[in-house]
C-alpha cells in the first residue's frame, strides 16, 4: 500500500508541471543577461515574468505534498492566506472565486490518511484540459501594464491592441510617483531605448514581442517595457485563467497624494512580501538615512498591517492618517498587480472645462492611474480662454492650492458637490468650475464612452486671434442657443449697452446664422473676417465640449530655433485645442536676454509681420508654410523651428519620445557670464562650445588660463559623433578653487542649453 500511495503521489508530481505546460498560457520571456553596467540600479526586474505563470498551477502540489505533516502545520500558512484574501478585497470584485477554490485544497491538511487521496484529486486537474485557453483571443483594446518596480520607479506600456498584435504603443518610464518622466530625465542609456523598442514592438503578437531583443545599454528597461507588454495582452485575453489573480513580482503603488510608495510582492497569487516609503514634497522616495523618528516608527507599525490585511488594513492606533495613506498606495500596487484589473479608465492625461461664464471658465489637467485621479493643475481662464495666472482675482489665486490638495485627497472629483461643504472660501463658483472640469476629464478616460460626443452644458469658444467669443448651449450634442460678444481693441469684451446699432446687428445676423448652419454659415457681406472668426469661435466651442481627448496640451510653451554665436530666436506659443491663440517672438542674445530694439533691423522688422502670419496660419502645419521675411531668413526659419518645436513639447503623445530636438541651443549660467552652445543629433548632445560674456552679454576674447582651460575641457571630451562627456549629468571640475568656481558657471550653462533643447 506505501508503495501505491508513494507512486500516486510520484505520478502527481510529474504531471503537475505538464498539466501547466499544457493549460497556461506561457510568458516566453526571452531574458537577456543584464550587464552591471547597462543601467545604474541591479537589475533582477525580468527574473520573476517566468514565475508569474509558473507558479499558479501547481495547485495539485499543493495536494501532493500533505503527506509531511509539517505541510499541514505550514498549511496554517493557508490561514494567513485568509488574512491574505482580505489584501485582494478591493479585488473582491475581480474574482475571489479563484482565490475560494484553493480554500477547498485546505481539506487535506486535515488527516494524513487524506494523502492517498491526492492521486484522486490530481486526475479532475487534468480535465482542466479543456483549458485549452480558448486558443488564447485577445479582445481589442488599450491596455495599460506595469513592469517590476525598483528604487527608481517602473516601466509601463500603453498598449493597443488590434487582432491580436500590437496597433499601437507608448512607452512609459516612471518616476516613483508613477508618472511617466520626461524621457530625458532618465538614465542616459535609456534616451535611444525609446525609439528603438517601439519600433521593435510594432506590429508584434505576443509571442513576438517576447522575442524582441533588448536594446544594449538599457537592458533592464527593455525588458520592463517587454513584461508590461506581456502583462498587457494577458489583461486583454478574452478568458482569464480561472487561477490566476496576480502578475507574480514586485508591484508598486502610490496613494493620491503621493506620501507613500508601497512594494506589494506576489507568488503564486499570494501577497508574500510589503515594503513601505515615505515620499517628499518632490516625489522622490525620503532617503532611509533621514527617516524622522515618526516615520520610522510609523513604517514598523504599518507594514506588518499592510501584509496580514491589504487594502482592509484598520487604521493603526497613532497614525490614523499615516495607514490611509499606506492602504490607497497598497491599493494601487495591488490593482496594477491584478491580472484582470477592473479600472473603469484607461490611464493617462486628460484636459477639460467646467461651466463657462463670460468672465472666462475654469480647465483642470489631470492624470488618472487604476481610476484614481493621481495628479491635477487647476487653470483660471480669462474672456478669451488663456490662463489668466496670477492677474486671477485674488480669492480664485489663494483658492489653486487648496482645492487641487482636496480632489487628490479624494482621489477623484467629488460627487454631489456642495459649495458650502467642498468649495473654497471666496471661490465658490471657481472651485465647482475645477471640480466640474475634473468629472468631465474622467468621463474622457472612460474605456467604454458614454453615449454623445459632447458634454452637456455651458461652453465658450473664441477664435485664435481673440475677436469673438461665444457661450454656446448643448443639450444631446445639440447648439441649443449662442450667445455671441465682439473684443474691442482693448482686447476686452464690449458689453452689451455700450455695443454701436452695426455691432448690434451685426452680432444678430453672426448669432442667427450660427443657429440656423452652424460652421457651415455664409458670410456677412462685408464682414468676412468677422464671420471667419464666429465659426472659428463656433468650433473651438464645441471641441471645448467634446469627450475625446485633443492631441496637444492646452498652454504656454516655450522653444527655441538654432543659436550661433550671436545668440538665437525664442518663440513663447500658446496652444488651444492644438490652435496657435498667442506668439511672442523675440531676438535674445548670449546672455539669454532679450535684445528688443538693440537687435538687427531686419530682425524687429520681421517680428510683428512673422507674429500675424502664425496666428492667422494658427497650426502646426500652416506654421512651417509661412513664408519667411525678406532680409531676415534665417531668423524667420528660426522662429518657426521654434514654433514647431515648442508643438513639440505640447504633444499629450509624443510621436517620438526623444530627449533632445536636433539642433544648436545655448544656455547661459546664472550670472550671465558664461554662455554653452550645444549641438544635439540623434536627439543626444555631442558638441559644446564655451563662451565668456562682458557686462553688455558680449563675447570676450581675453581669457585667463583657468578660463581657457576649462573651455578646452569642455569643448575637446567629445568626438561629435556619441553623447557628450558633459551632456549627462554634468559636474564641476577643477585642479584649484578659480578653475572649479568657472567650472561650474560653466556646467549651469550647460543645463540651461539642455533645457532650452529638451522636449
Amino acid at each position: 500500500m506505501k508503495k501505491l500511495i508513494s507512486l500516486t503521489v510520484s505520478a502527481a508530481l510529474l504531471l503537475a508541471p505538464l498539466a501547466y505546460t499544457i493549460n497556461a498560457p506561457a510568458l516566453n520571456l526571452k531574458v537577456d543577461a543584464v550587464s552591471a553596467a547597462s543601467e545604474e540600479a541591479p537589475a533582477a526586474t525580468a527574473k520573476p515574468a517566468p514565475k508569474a505563470t509558473a507558479k499558479p498551477a501547481p495547485t495539485p502540489k499543493a495536494t501532493a505534498k500533505p503527506a509531511a505533516t509539517p505541510k499541514a502545520t505550514a498549511k496554517p500558512a493557508a490561514t494567513p492566506k485568509a488574512t491574505a484574501k482580505p489584501a485582494a478585497t478591493p479585488k473582491a470584485t475581480t474574482a475571489p472565486a479563484a482565490t475560494a477554490k484553493p480554500a477547498a485544497t485546505t481539506a487535506p491538511a486535515a488527516s494524513a490518511k487524506a494523502t492517498a487521496k491526492p492521486a484522486a484529486t490530481a486526475k479532475p486537474v487534468a480535465t482542466a484540459t479543456p483549458v485549452t485557453v480558448h486558443k488564447d483571443v485577445y479582445q481589442d483594446g488599450v491596455y495599460v501594464a506595469y513592469g517590476d518596480a525598483y528604487s527608481k520607479g517602473t516601466e509601463g506600456a500603453k498598449v493597443t491592441i488590434k487582432d491580436g498584435k500590437i496597433a499601437d504603443i507608448e512607452l512609459l518610464r516612471t518616476s516613483p510617483k508613477i508618472i511617466d518622466r520626461n524621457a530625458r530625465e532618465n538614465y542616459s542609456g535609456v534616451w535611444a531605448a525609446y525609439g528603438l523598442m517601439k519600433d521593435r514592438l510594432m506590429g508584434k503578437t505576443r509571442d513576438g514581442a517576447a522575442a524582441v531583443d533588448a536594446v544594449s545599454g538599457a537592458t533592464r528597461t527593455s525588458n520592463g517595457w517587454k513584461l508590461s507588454v506581456d502583462r498587457a495582452f494577458e489583461r486583454s485575453l478574452a478568458h482569464q485563467a480561472a487561477d490566476a489573480t496576480y502578475f507574480n513580482g514586485v508591484h508598486m503603488g502610490v496613494d493620491p497624494e503621493a506620501k507613500y510608495a508601497v512594494f506589494a510582492t506576489y507568488e503564486a497569487n499570494k501577497l508574500t512580501a510589503v515594503k513601505l516609503y515615505p515620499l517628499s514634497a518632490t516625489g522622490d522616495f525620503v532617503d532611509e538615512k533621514t527617516y524622522t523618528a515618526e516615520q520610522t516608527a510609523a513604517i514598523a507599525a504599518i507594514t506588518p498591517a499592510l501584509l496580514a490585511k491589504g487594502a482592509s488594513a484598520q487604521p493603526v492606533a497613532g497614525f490614523e492618517a499615516e495607514t490611509k495613506a499606506a492602504v490607497n498606495a497598497f491599493w494601487d500596487a495591488e490593482q496594477n498587480a491584478s491580472i484582470n484589473n477592473k479600472a473603469a479608465y484607461v490611464d493617462g492625461f486628460y484636459s477639460s472645462y467646467g461651466t463657462a461664464r463670460s468672465v472666462g471658465v475654469e480647465r483642470a489637467d489631470v492624470v488618472i492611474r487604476n481610476g484614481k485621479l493621481v495628479d491635477v493643475k487647476l487653470f483660471r481662464l480669462g474672456s478669451n480662454l488663456i490662463d489668466r495666472g496670477a492677474t486671477a482675482y485674488a480669492e480664485v489665486v489663494k483658492a489653486n492650492a487648496p482645492m487641487t490638495a482636496k480632489l487628490l485627497a479624494n482621489g477623484s472629483y467629488i460627487a454631489n458637490y456642495n459649495e458650502k461643504v467642498d468649495g473654497i472660501s471666496g471661490a465658490t463658483e471657481s472651485s465647482h468650475g475645477w471640480n466640474q472640469a475634473v468629472e468631465r476629464a474622467f468621463e474622457k478616460a472612460l474605456k467604454t464612452p458614454d453615449e454623445g460626443r459632447t458634454f452637456d452644458g455651458k461652453f465658450a469658444g473664441v477664435d485664435n486671434q481673440s475677436k469673438v467669443m461665444l457661450l454656446v448651449d448643448i443639450d444631446a450634442d445639440q447648439v441649443t442657443g449662442i450667445k455671441l460678444s465682439l473684443f474691442g481693441a482693448d482686447g476686452k469684451l464690449i458689453a452689451d449697452d455700450k455695443r454701436t446699432e452695426e455691432q448690434k446687428s451685426l452680432v444678430d445676423k453672426l448669432t442667427a446664422g450660427l443657429l440656423a448652419s452652424g460652421v457651415q454659415a455664409p458670410d456677412i457681406a462685408g464682414q468676412e473676417a468677422l464671420s471667419a472668426a464666429a465659426k472659428a469661435a463656433l468650433t473651438d466651442a464645441l471641441t471645448n465640449a467634446s469627450k475625446v481627448q485633443g492631441t496637444y496640451k492646452d498652454g504656454t510653451f516655450t522653444a527655441y530655433g538654432d543659436a550661433y554665436d550671436k545668440g538665437t530666436n525664442k518663440a513663447d506659443v500658446t496652444l488651444r485645442n492644438g490652435k496657435i491663440v498667442n506668439v511672442a517672438l523675440s531676438r535674445v542674445g548670449m546672455n539669454m536676454v532679450d535684445l528688443g530694439k538693440a537687435a538687427y533691423a531686419e530682425v524687429q522688422k520681421a517680428i510683428p509681420v512673422l507674429t500675424a502670419s502664425f496666428l492667422a496660419a494658427g497650426t502646426r502645419e500652416g506654421a512651417q508654410d509661412v513664408d519667411a521675411v525678406s532680409g531676415a531668413t534665417s531668423s524667420s526659419n528660426a522662429l518657426k523651428a521654434a514654433v514647431d518645436r515648442a508643438y513639440g513639447k505640447a504633444e499629450v503623445t509624443e510621436t517620438d519620445k526623444a530627449a533632445y530636438f536636433d539642433g544648436i541651443f545655448i544656455g547661459a549660467s546664472v550670472d550671465k557670464t558664461v554662455n554653452v552652445m550645444v549641438t544635439t543629433k540623434y536627439n543626444v548632445p555631442v558638441t559644446m562650445a564655451v563662451y565668456y560674456l562682458d557686462d553688455k552679454g558680449k563675447v570676450r576674447y581675453n581669457l585667463t588660463d583657468d578660463e581657457l582651460l576649462v573651455k578646452y575641457e569642455i569643448e575637446n571630451t567629445s568626438n561629435g559623433k556619441g553623447l557628450h562627456k558633459y551632456g549627462y549629468r554634468a559636474a564641476a571640475f577643477g585642479a584649484n578653487d578659480a578653475q572649479k568656481a568657472i567650472s561650474a558657471k560653466a556646467v549651469e550653462a550647460i543645463k540651461a542649453a539642455l533645457e532650452s533643447a529638451g522636449k
